[in-house]
């Protein structure tokens, strides 16, 4: 009786934690396919919708930044592995992407002027791994397509993967933008598909929240630091205009 009591214990505290990860998982692969965005925004089209027509899988994300277009517009062009990086913390890159440099935190002039068929590596020279511009538009949206995102191993079982992966930029009031990134991808076979649904969309959640903070931190720093120093060189004009001196004067 006891021993049987002990077992239906046991039974009950692991359903009860099956249910708890299940439900817990359930709310990742939410937040990892819609997090910060609207049903308004999760339908409206946006550039390369049409590029995947009928994905896999999409995801989409959004924040809203405290700057123009203008402002954000450089960070998104000089993205890549060794460029100006992916703005993702310090801490994920460590455990994550050991081989990655630390994302940039200044303009970097000679990533700035990108067309489309430009390459934008995300690994190694040998790994092939990366992106091809397939659409952009400065200060409105860049459009990246990958069909590089795979393990050599999976590649050569027979992996294949098609992505595109858009950053829109819609200007919300004088001093606001929403930032909009979307994901559309098909992939093959069954089991690539499976470890996408089970893994990639869950962390998706956790590495464009980062994304999108970096990316947000660095464009108003930028505005804030040219905002004072238009105020500065104001108020040193200012005063020179209250307080001439000539030699007349003197």
């Amino acid at each position: 009786m006891a021993a049987s009591a002990e077992a239906s214990e046991i039974m009950s505290r692991l359903l009860r934690l099956g249910i708890l990860i299940g439900a817990v998982y359930g709310v990742l692969q939410w937040l990892g396919r819609t997090a910060g965005t609207s049903r308004a925004e999760r339908r409206q089209p946006l550039p390369g919708d049409d590029v995947i027509e009928r994905p896999m899988f999409v995801t989409m994300h959004a924040t809203t930044i405290g700057a123009g277009p203008r402002e954000i517009w450089p960070w998104l062009a000089q993205m890549g592995w060794h460029q100006g990086g992916w703005y993702t913390a310090q801490w994920v890159d460590r455990l994550l992407f050991p081989a990655n440099l630390p994302s940039a935190d200044r303009i970097l002039p000679e990533f700035q002027h990108r067309a489309i068929g430009d390459f934008v590596p995300d690994g190694a020279p040998e790994t092939g791994c990366g992106f091809v511009i397939e659409g952009i538009d400065p200060n409105h949206h860049l459009l990246l397509h990958s069909r590089t995102h795979l393990p050599a191993a999976w590649r050569r079982r027979g992996a294949w993967l098609d992505w595109t992966w858009v950053f829109a930029l819609e200007r919300r009031g004088d001093a606001r933008t929403r930032l909009l990134v979307r994901s559309r991808v098909r992939l093959g076979p069954w089991w690539a598909k499976a470890a996408y649904w089970l893994a990639i969309v869950p962390a998706d959640f956790v590495m464009t929240r980062q994304m999108l903070r970096g990316i947000a931190a660095r464009a108003e720093r930028r505005l804030d630091l040219s905002i004072a120093s238009t105020a500065s060189t104001a108020g040193a004009a200012s005063a020179a205009t209250q307080n001439p001196t000539s030699e007349g004067a003197r």
